[in-house]
């Protein structure tokens, strides 16, 4: 590929000995200006090279053109372990999982979308005078000039769109613009009211040290030795409110002796709110919570804005009610505001409007038109985060940066895609480059230009197999994307049941009411068979399956109150596996997840070695045991304060990231005989713990029951891994199939297993390994209930059962069940469109 174009412009970004993480000295050209994209099994180094390199490099080079005093408030990637990259631009970066936004950020503050209708209300409303009257929208309050009232006389100034704000001032002086209060509930502070007070009816007394409260209460006139639904409403409101007085009170200490002190009155509420101002960890903090209720604010409603905020009208509008529409409802009542205004107001209205429907249009396209404005942003998905990111930088208009996107695809349904690429398109219309890390191949056949590492995981990958275009990829011999790009890889790889024979093992049958954005409906589960949820993005599948099937199954008494009547007769356990990262700290590793590293302990502290220097398992751990390497801890890594730039953390220079000390290389095991196998030396821990599970099983494999373990992981496609490796870097997929370790080859007659959305991060040649991990599981007698968008594993299942037909309150309802040929028929399923062309 040449690296230069007409006018000696360069034409391609050029790496050359990339050696990130997995990368084997990777040379490779990436073409400027065009939709690179970087496909590959899991563990096969894509993000390596994207993230890694690209992304790495373009930013550090931007930053470090920067001067020392902006640099040290910037964080910014270390750099990459490559011999040169030229020519590549500065990067921005759009993560598979972006940050979770504070309590004051919605959906419309995030995408900017009320910044633009904060500027409307301020300009174009009718507002209200200091007297209640109402003042019809004017030029005069447009252009920024004060306002005198029609009817009392009185000049004001109106609100401008700062005002409007409730991150400032327009926040409601109730809850500080976050629309919720946070308040005691009292039937928690004594949940058992047939408990006597001495026996701890008042919870807190008993839960924050405050245990000699009951003596005190009685000291003010309150009977502690009856039920506590016996006492008067005195008594009640003593225990709940009482002042803070002092009382002398005689105390037993432990060993019998009596003390007479001095003790001020701490009522239950008090107690309470004590401990929240003290609470200085997450622990302490749920202790906390269990006796605090959080509900919409009473002032304003929710809204977060104060009243005056609230005033402002157009056409009969506030701001809260045009916050609390979809983006779908503003979007189509921003064309109605112009004409409602008078003549010499148009042109400032068609111009706010037009800058209102260029971001939001942006966001319909990306399937985002249900989402509400005043949706708490903490509360969208990963996938929903991402494509607001995307939008953004759509926005804003840049002009040659290179965009590595690191699966943009993720949480979106196939027809949401479409629209995810015609961003894409938009960002190389600007003169930007894209480089997108994606697995779905409704995205791969979208690239001009497709570079596959591999060819298998870990130590199997780390270099260039193919590099072309999606439609010459077939003609590279060491391609295994070929297939899935050109059509010639079968779709069903496992053998689904007849559709009469879909419900011949039983049927878990939910009735449920209206609830957030699902319709009323009657949910038909089989029993023993694959299930997969499908539908537009906010069609309601997690609230079916998460908040309507899952709590319906598990409740201990009582139902839901939107789950009118369940019969799941036979299923006595519900398992639910999320993509959540595994471990919060590099600490928890595959080994000690697994249960291997016990297993390694024991194994190890049994060798001569060990006996010989008096080494128990124990001294074994790398967290605290007395071979862990002191400088760093046990972690593998230590923290470089670098002064002027952010902290770095590298891999520990003694350990070399192994996280052991020299004297744990000395304790070295044989490995036992095992049949066929040409066994190397004895091994020590570290070295052991440096080997991926695949090699492990055959150089560690005499002990049966690492054996066991190790074949599962290999089983669930997870060989590649190394022992030490640390989950919580784990993508999506790889954290749910690991969590399933212990499942498989138990007896699941008895148990539901649900899945929210496993395919995430998963080459099509994993989501086959997935595929015949959730057929093991069924044919141990479990029922399999997958919430999915991917087109393979959709045209696998048993059963689909499809919700929409759009997002939001457009969706909600099931609009057609069946076999995937059977939703592919139906000309009321949008998924079934897509799957009908995959299925051909």
């Amino acid at each position: 590929m040449d690296a230069a174009g007409e006018f000696g412009q360069p034409t391609v970004i050029e790496v050359r000995g990339a050696r990130v993480h997995n990368l084997r000295d990777v040379d490779v050209d990436i073409p400027l200006q065009r939709l690179v994209a970087i496909g590959g099994v899991s563990g096969s180094g894509k993000s390596s090279l994207a993230m890694g390199v690209l992304y790495a490099e373009g930013s550090r080079r931007y930053i470090e053109a920067l001067s020392t005093y902006t640099r040290r408030r910037m964080s910014h990637a270390p750099r990459a372990a490559v011999d040169s990259v030229r020519h590549v631009p500065a990067a921005l970066a759009l993560r598979q999982r972006p940050a979770v936004a504070g309590v004051r950020s919605t959906f419309g503050t995030s995408t900017e979308l009320l910044n633009v209708l904060r500027l409307m209300f301020s300009r174009l409303a009718s507002h209200r005078c200091p007297n209640g009257h109402r003042v019809p929208p004017t030029i005069d309050v447009a252009v920024g000039l004060d306002f005198t009232c029609p009817e009392c006389g009185v000049t004001f100034t109106p609100p401008g769109a700062e005002a409007l704000a409730f991150n400032s001032g327009g926040a409601c002086p109730t809850c500080q613009g976050t629309g919720q209060v946070r308040g005691i509930d009292d039937a928690t502070l004594v949940p058992n009211p047939d408990e006597t007070i001495a026996d701890g009816a008042v919870r807190p007394w008993s839960m924050f040290g405050l245990t000699v409260m009951p003596q005190v209460a009685e000291a003010l006139g309150v009977r502690i030795d009856v039920p506590y639904r016996e006492l008067t409403d005195a008594e009640r409101e003593i225990v709940m409110n009482g002042p803070d007085e002092k009382r002398h009170i005689a105390v037993r200490s432990k060993n019998g002796k009596l003390f007479e002190l001095n003790f001020t009155y701490r009522n239950a509420r008090r107690a309470v709110e004590e401990a929240l101002s003290k609470a200085t960890t997450e622990k302490g903090l749920a202790r906390v919570n269990r006796f605090i209720t959080v509900h919409d604010c009473p002032d304003c409603g929710g809204t977060r804005l104060s009243e005056a905020a609230r005033a402002p009208r157009i056409d009969g509008i506030g701001l809260a009610d045009a916050a609390a529409m979809t983006l779908d409802a503003v979007i189509a009542w921003a064309d109605t505001v112009p004409p409602t205004l008078p003549p010499d107001m148009t042109a400032m209205a068609q111009n706010l409007v037009v800058t209102l429907l260029g971001t939001a249009g942006r966001l319909h396209e990306l399937g985002l038109g249900y989402l509400t404005l005043d949706r708490a942003a903490s509360t969208l998905s990963t996938g929903e985060r991402q494509r607001v990111q995307l939008s953004r930088a759509v926005r804003n208009e840049t002009t040659g940066v290179l965009y590595v996107l690191d699966e943009p695809s993720i949480g979106l349904h196939p027809s949401n895609v479409d629209g995810l690429v015609g961003v894409m398109r938009d960002l190389l219309r600007d003169g930007n480059s894209v480089v997108v890390v994606d697995h779905d191949v409704q995205v791969l056949v979208e690239a001009d230009w497709v570079i596959e590492i591999g060819p298998g995981s870990g130590a199997d990958g780390g270099t260039v197999v193919a590099e072309a275009p999606p439609a010459g990829l077939s003609a590279a011999a060491g391609s295994r994307l070929a297939g899935f790009l050109d059509g010639s890889e079968a779709v069903v790889v496992r053998d689904r049941v007849a559709a009469e024979r879909t419900f011949a093992a039983g049927r878990i049958v939910v009735e449920a009411t209206a609830f957030r954005t699902v319709a009323p409906l009657s949910l038909e589960i089989p029993k023993n068979r694959l299930t997969v949820v499908t539908g537009v993005s906010g069609s309601g599948k997690s609230t079916l399956v998460l908040e309507t099937l899952v709590p319906a199954l598990t409740a201990d008494g009582d139902l839901p109150a939107h789950v009118a009547s369940v019969d799941a007769d036979g299923v006595g356990r519900v398992q639910v596996v999320d993509a959540d990262p595994i471990g919060v700290n590099v600490r928890s590793t595959v080994a000690t997840y697994s249960g291997v590293m016990d297993d390694l302990r024991r194994a190890y502290a049994a060798t001569t070695d060990a006996a010989a220097a008096g080494l128990t398992a124990a001294d074994f751990s790398y967290n605290t045991g007395s071979l862990r390497c002191e400088r760093c801890s046990g972690t593998g890594q230590v923290v470089l304060d670098v002064q002027f730039l952010p902290d770095l953390d590298i891999v520990c220079p003694d350990c070399d990231g192994t996280r052991f000390g020299p004297a744990a290389q000395r304790i070295r095991r044989p490995v036992g005989e095992q049949p066929g196998l040409s066994l190397p030396e004895a091994l020590s821990l570290p070295e052991v713990l440096s080997l991926s599970v695949a090699a492990a099983v055959d150089r560690i494999g005499d002990i049966r029951r690492i054996r066991t373990k190790l074949q599962t992981l290999v089983d669930l496609g997870l060989g590649y891994l190394t022992l030490g490796e640390a989950t919580p870097a784990l993508s999506g997929g790889e954290a749910q199939r690991l969590k399933l370790a212990a499942e498989l080859g138990r007896d699941q007659a008895a148990t539901m297993f649900v899945f929210d959305e496993p395919s995430v991060g998963l080459h099509p040649l994993d989501v086959r390994t997935l595929i015949h991990v959730l057929q093991r599981l069924v044919d141990q007698g479990a029922t399999v209930v997958v919430i999915e968008h991917d087109l393979d594993l959709i045209a696998n299942a048993d059963h689909v059962i499809d919700l929409g037909p759009g997002g939001g309150a457009a969706g909600g309802r099931i609009v057609a069940s069946g076999t995937p040929e059977q939703i592919a028929a139906s000309a009321d399923s949008i998924t079934g469109s897509y799957l009908a062309k995959h299925l051909r």
